[in-house]
């Protein structure tokens, strides 16, 4: 396939840099404007613009990268990339693989690191087909903010998957003393993996292991849906640890006062997922190849999700609405993160 050429990007402004050596962000001058590479003048060391970053070592300009990325967060197919830009498909999806890894690690780094105050968390399981077989992809998310907490790939529905998952919300949660709400569907195994994930070590000084104390004041509910012959009949909302008062408040704090027990935001995102993830759209072609590729896709669009996409009913991005950052981050401002760009003066 012949390479498309594309026209380089002018180099950015040297006072939004910051140097990668010594930390310098006032005496950066540009050293090579045609290769976007700077110099300090604190430590006299030169660094390219992307240096630790997704876009870094690129063999294409990186607002195209920033592009393929772009379109690829938003369900656009790779045949139609490959297409359309004439980029060849073992780079577009080692770009995906790299922006994947980099999505991951946005997620530890800013939003299970104890920094959301939870209210209520939705957890759900999606059914996906793969060209090895059928997966399961399970997510959670705080209802109030819209935040996509987490989510975790595994060929078995079982235990095991929802104990990763709930771990890392438990990771999320800013206080352990505060009321938080568990509404997941009627898989048993949710109420003891709730139960084992969200407690706190009490270490004693003694052998053996810490001892465990459950969070106090977690609620967990579950809504069962009843189907028959394939037809929804009905759905059974049923209480499995707390009281309905507490329940109720919590569900009137992140939802409305006339609000029931309900998996509704965990089903709107993994419907989001869906749209945006070519493999989990049903009777489709685009199959999954790799649980590798799968888990790229994820931790990627829901990084977009969480600081790219404003959301129409909160009127801004799930990482504002938790206090978790300032301002709407663009796709290159998500990509540069550990990078020399001051891209994240507005993390609080």
């Amino acid at each position: 396939m012949a390479r498309l050429k594309f026209m380089e990007e002018p180099a950015m402004d040297a006072s939004l840099i910051t140097c990668p050596h010594c930390g310098e962000a006032e005496r950066i001058g540009i050293h090579q404007a045609t290769e976007r590479r700077y110099q300090c003048h604190g430590c006299g060391k030169t660094f390219a613009e992307t240096q630790g970053t997704v876009l870094a070592g690129l063999h294409y300009p990186s607002w195209v990268v920033v592009l393929v990325l772009t379109l690829l967060a938003h369900g656009c197919p790779v045949a139609a990339i490959v297409a359309g830009l004439m980029v060849d498909e073992r780079t577009v999806l080692a770009w995906l693989g790299k922006a994947g890894r980099q999505g991951q690690h946005v997620q530890e780094m800013l939003v299970c690191t104890g920094q959301v105050a939870l209210g209520q968390v939705q957890a759900d399981e999606v059914r996906v087909k793969t060209q090895g077989g059928v997966v399961w992809m399970a997510t959670a998310i705080d209802v109030f903010t819209r935040l996509w907490l987490w989510g975790a790939v595994s060929p078995r529905r079982d235990k095991q998957l929802v104990r990763r998952l709930l771990d890392q919300v438990a990771a999320a949660a800013r206080w352990v003393t505060q009321p938080i709400l568990m509404a997941v569907d009627g898989f048993a195994a949710y109420p003891k993996a709730i139960r084992a994930a969200l407690h706190t070590q009490r270490y004693t000084g003694q052998r053996g292991r810490p001892k465990h104390i459950p969070w106090p004041h977690v609620q967990i509910v579950q809504a069962v849906k009843h189907v028959s012959a394939r037809q929804f009949k009905a759905i059974e909302r049923r209480l499995v640890q707390g009281t309905w008062q507490q329940v109720h408040t919590l569900i009137a704090c992140s939802q409305t006062a006339a609000g029931q027990i309900n998996t509704a935001y965990i089903e709107r995102l993994n419907a989001t997922f869906r749209a945006r993830m070519p493999s989990l759209a049903r009777r489709t072609r685009h199959l999954a190849r790799t649980v590798c590729r799968l888990e790229a896709e994820m931790f990627w669009i829901g990084a977009v999700y969480n600081f790219c996409s404003v959301h129409s009913s909160i009127q801004a991005t799930p990482a504002m609405a938790a206090d978790l950052t300032d301002h709407v981050w663009s796709v290159r401002e998500l990509l540069s993160l550990g990078g020399p760009l001051k891209a994240l003066h507005g993390v609080l």
